[in-house]
């Protein structure tokens, strides 16, 4: 539960940074808080990472549109399967083959 909320609040940071007019938030400081939330995300603990990631797909559902897409795709924007992979060559060869083929 706890980490469904969590989930919704990173989200909507997100969706705040990527969405909001450059009228409004600077681009250069929206990629810099961007690159901030990576950092943070990479640090989190694995078991806590894997829920998080889990959780994306799930409240993804709440929101439509562009937003929808852009929370379904928060663990592949930032590398969080990677992140999670990366004591794995087997899973992260797979990974870097789904990257290819969306290249």
């Amino acid at each position: 539960m706890i980490t469904t909320q969590i989930a919704r609040i990173i989200a909507d940071f997100i969706l705040f940074l990527d969405l909001t007019d450059d009228e409004i938030l600077d681009p250069d400081a929206a990629v810099e808080m961007m690159e901030w939330l990576g950092g943070r995300l990479d640090a989190l603990d694995k078991g806590f990472l894997r829920q998080l990631v889990d959780a994306f797909p799930v409240i993804a559902e709440e929101y439509s549109g562009q937003a929808q897409e852009l929370v379904r795709d928060i663990a592949y924007s930032f590398y969080l399967e990677e992140k999670l992979a990366e004591d794995d060559p087997v899973r992260l060869a797979e990974l870097e083959a789904i990257r290819d083929a969306k290249a």
